[in-house]
């Protein structure tokens, strides 16, 4: 059998050293190498170790204990972060160097990592407006991939106008980090017509729709697309709805102590301390003022924090896109993502508080989004202002007029304009009212509040009275 080389030897030592918080003696190391090693050659590596700053002596001749540097938690060697790199066919985004130390260490067994409680300081020592997880330079570069054409609309305009990608894009591919098997066609078929795929686990279409309504929620309604407590939680509502182990722990701060799969990182357990740390993480995302670094803070604090008993890096992706809705920025939908580069990403902030390689994946993931929506930015039909002005008072009448079972004539809807509509605008209001009773249907009758069931007694009553309804198209 070959001799394993010296620096192998050197990882594993210090890889022992590491799970002794306290520290270790060396009769107790040379038990756990199984004494093959003699005591002078264990003590030229010890010694070689401590030189290279990757271990400290404590105490005292008899009493010398050796414990993992301080400095050395969490960094990687070159021949750790090599043979990382050389793992087999992982499929990963573009990392910088920072990124590869963060993925060499939490690519190390579960043991060999030093375990970890919620370090208050992480959140301290951000200052909103004043620190930057993200650099200028990189801001400024993501602002000119996400620029829309609909940048001087209403917010949230954007993202309706391509909602029905962002809906199948968005809830496949966050699905997909969590583990879920739906195929980008199975999540299509699901959302546009409601067929479930043969197969799969209810929990799965489940996780499918409460993404799509989570993801309606922000865009159907501006209000809702800001940074506010109540906001946060109707998110974790929607998205967890159905796949609690206690279903009143839906959309509500959790009250026990929670672990993280894969990871020696202990979060917040006392619930009263929690809330207050949840009210004060997003009261801070809420001071910042560029929308990247505001969606980057929430991906990072809100799953570090982990104000709920499960769902929350779900709930942090979805958070992450309400600035970019607001600013009517390209969405970012995780399109593409590796599932291990992200898992990677997370536990490095976790167990590290080091976000180089959660920005690694941000960048590389908002970059793909803007590709995947660049085609549908340059085939949309410049935005209506007209329309985007007059878009609630529209809604109001043409509900107005299906409730009351009237019939859509120019005279009906003259009726109904209401005075916030200027006299220079009632004619092109009134047509516009028009021409949308013209293509109203079940399917899109929702964005003005008319449930399916209300537009067929509608139009029955219309054809009761010989009246002529619209036609669908």
């Amino acid at each position: 059998m070959p001799r394993v080389p010296p620096q192998q030897e050197l990882d594993r030592l210090a890889a022992l050293i590491s799970q002794q918080p306290d520290g270790i003696g060396i009769d107790a190391l040379s038990h756990a190498l199984g004494n093959n090693l003699q005591r002078r050659t264990l003590q030229r590596r010890l010694a070689l170790l401590v030189e290279q700053g990757r271990i400290q002596m404590l105490g005292e001749a008899r009493a010398v204990r050796y414990a993992i540097a301080p400095q050395a938690i969490g960094a990687a060697t070159p021949d750790q972060i090599k043979a990382v790199d050389q793992a087999p066919a992982d499929i990963y985004v573009p990392t910088s160097a920072k990124g590869q130390e963060i993925k060499a260490y939490v690519r190390q067994a579960r043991q060999l990592r030093k375990p970890v409680g919620y370090q208050l300081g992480f959140l301290e020592q951000y200052h909103p407006n004043v620190t930057a997880y993200l650099p200028e330079a990189l801001r400024d570069q993501l602002h000119a991939l996400g620029k829309s054409p609909a940048d001087q609309t209403p917010a949230g305009t954007f993202a309706r106008d391509i909602l029905n990608r962002l809906l199948i894009d968005l809830s496949w591919a966050s699905s997909q980090l969590e583990g879920n098997t739906y195929s980008r066609l199975d999540t299509e078929r699901l959302i546009e017509y409601g067929q479930a795929a043969e197969g799969k686990d209810v929990l799965e279409t489940q996780m499918i729709l409460n993404h799509k309504q989570a993801i309606e929620y922000l865009v159907h309604d501006p209000d809702h697309a800001r940074v506010a407590p109540d906001t946060i939680i109707a998110l974790h509502a929607l998205l967890s709805d159905g796949l609690m182990a206690d279903p009143s722990a839906c959309g509500r701060i959790r009250s026990r102590a929670v672990e993280i799969g894969g990871s020696v990182y202990l979060p917040v357990a006392l619930p009263q301390r929690l809330e207050e740390l949840f009210g004060i993480v997003v009261q801070m995302a809420a001071d910042i003022l560029d929308p990247f670094e505001q969606a980057f803070f929430l991906m990072v604090h809100l799953p570090y924090l982990q104000p709920f008993e499960d769902v929350n890096k779900r709930v942090s992706r979805l958070a992450a896109n309400i600035p970019l809705i607001r600013h009517n920025l390209c969405p970012l939908s995780f399109i593409d993502v590796p599932q291990q580069a992200y898992v990677d990403a997370m536990i490095g902030v976790y167990e590290l508080n080091r976000v180089d390689l959660l920005r690694d994946v941000f960048v590389w993931a908002y970059e793909r989004s803007c590709q995947q929506y660049v085609a549908v930015k340059q085939n949309l039909v410049p935005p209506d202002i007209f329309r985007l002005r007059y878009r609630q008072a529209l809604g109001e009448v043409i509900a107005q007029i299906v409730r009351g079972d009237e019939v859509a004539t120019q005279a009906t809807v003259n009726a109904r304009v209401p005075s916030a509509v200027p006299e220079a605008d009632k004619a092109h209001f009134i047509k516009l009212v028009l021409d949308e009773f013209s293509t109203l249907h079940p399917g899109n009758a929702v964005r003005f509040g008319i449930r399916p069931l209300e537009l067929a007694a509608w139009r029955s009553a219309q054809r009761a009275t010989d009246s002529s309804p619209p036609q669908s198209p």
